[in-house]
């Protein structure tokens, strides 16, 4: 059967692939510490259940036709409310966008802005930017970025590429490494927007930028979240942020994203995503408008599932630390923010007990699924290449007793490599 170019060189999630692995021992009866699904299990991360009630009772209220293809006016004016108080930026209900998880968001501001063979550029680990090129036709632009800087891109590294992008997508805290840009990063990389922006000719189209956030409410100790907006105000028109509840709300079910930017983009990407039917489902977006503006129930469930996530990514870079000082060529960067853990497991060249050769770092992860009952997700999975011996632990499919019992059975695993 023919089927379109696109169809044919689009690449499948590695993720899946790597889930569909784990599901198949687990049907079998194995017992495998899931840490690859950036999700969370939801019996032992629960929604609030003040959200909860709210979705039930919309429900009961008969909330089950289309909503409004830009979100419910009531969800746009809490979603204002929310970055007011939370990040102090000022956005009109008419510069926000509701919609089913924040895929759609970056779907559609790549469509917005992006034609086919303009540049985009991006860092390398980064999540689904190099499938979003291939959807839109663009020339993806990568940057890799190093361990040394904790796998955030510096404004040195990106700063030769922006001639001529059309856009700049970054993410902090950071997916797949829960690592975060600093204040002074961050400004330089506006900086550098900035002056690109101004030696372009009038009615040429700017670099925009993508700001991901979605894991700014979760962050860790004295590690803070900084935004383009807040910093240069100036980038306000040619800066699209992605945001909602999935992450910080344990509700990646419940389906409700928003995007926030110039009026003149976020109109475009309202009329792609209601071509796309991805909205965020009417009941959900009701119980969120509510739930949003009580702001006790907000900070007291951020604290409880903050605490959590801070203790299980803790635990995990301790034990990592521990086999790192006892001689094991692994490593981990310190948790900043997310639920995610970057971990190092540079086992490559070494040679199972049944006599594999692991070439790879999908090999190392392959073989640790089966001598350690542990999935992790490859960095290559994220866009760098098989030789880079970094992975993603997602902690939120995880108890810390789980978290707590991996470390010794990667341990005995990696003994037994030669």
């Amino acid at each position: 059967m023919s089927v379109s170019v696109l169809a044919q060189n689009l690449h499948g999630s590695e993720i899946i692939k790597i889930a569909g692995e784990i599901n198949e021992l687990k049907r079998q009866g194995q017992n495998i510490a899931n840490l690859t699904i950036g999700d969370f299990d939801s019996n032992i991360y629960p929604i609030p259940a003040g959200l909860k009630q709210g979705i039930v009772d919309a429900y009961g209220d008969n909330q089950t036709n289309y909503p409004p293809a830009d979100g419910m006016l009531s969800l746009r004016e809490s979603v204002s409310a929310f970055l007011k108080s939370r990040y102090d930026l000022d956005y009109a209900s008419t510069q926000i966008l509701i919609s089913g998880g924040s895929r759609p968001l970056i779907y559609s501001t790549y469509l917005a802005v992006v034609d086919p063979g303009d540049k985009v550029v991006f860092p390398a680990p980064s999540w689904n930017n190099n499938h979003y090129c291939d959807l839109t036709g663009a020339e993806a632009i990568i940057i890799p970025a190093r361990p040394e800087h904790n796998f955030m891109p510096t404004a040195n590294e990106i700063g030769p590429y922006l001639k001529g992008a059309t856009l700049l997508a970054l993410c902090s805290p950071l997916n797949p490494t829960g690592t975060m840009f600093t204040k002074k990063d961050l400004e330089e990389i506006c900086d550098l927007v900035i002056a690109e922006n101004k030696s372009r000719k009038p009615g040429e189209k700017p670099l925009y930028l993508l700001y991901d956030q979605i894991y700014s409410q979760l962050t860790f100790g004295q590690h803070g979240h900084f935004n383009p907006v807040s910093l240069r105000p100036e980038l306000k028109d040619v800066t699209i942020f992605i945001d909602g509840a999935s992450k910080c709300f344990a509700s990646t079910g419940v389906r409700v994203g928003w995007g926030f930017g110039p009026a003149e983009v976020i109109n475009h990407m309202k009329a792609i995503v209601g071509h796309m039917g991805a909205w965020s489902p009417k009941a959900e977006q009701v119980a969120m408008a509510k739930f949003l503006k009580q702001n006790d129930d907000v900070n007291g469930y951020l604290a409880k599932l903050k605490g959590q996530i801070q203790a299980s990514l803790t635990t995990l870079y301790e034990g990592f630390q521990q086999l790192k000082a006892e001689g094991f060529n692994v490593d981990a960067i310190e948790p900043m923010g997310a639920i995610y853990l970057t971990i190092k497991i540079d086992y490559t060249g070494k040679t199972t007990p049944d006599g594999i050769l692991l070439k790879t770092a999908t090999d190392v992860n392959s073989y640790l699924i089966k001598a350690a009952k542990v999935a992790f997700v490859p960095f290559s999975a994220f866009g760098t290449g098989e030789d880079v011996n970094w992975f993603r632990a997602s902690v939120g499919a995880s108890t810390l007793q789980d978290i707590e019992q991996l470390v010794p059975r990667v341990k005995e695993a990696l003994l037994k490599l030669k």
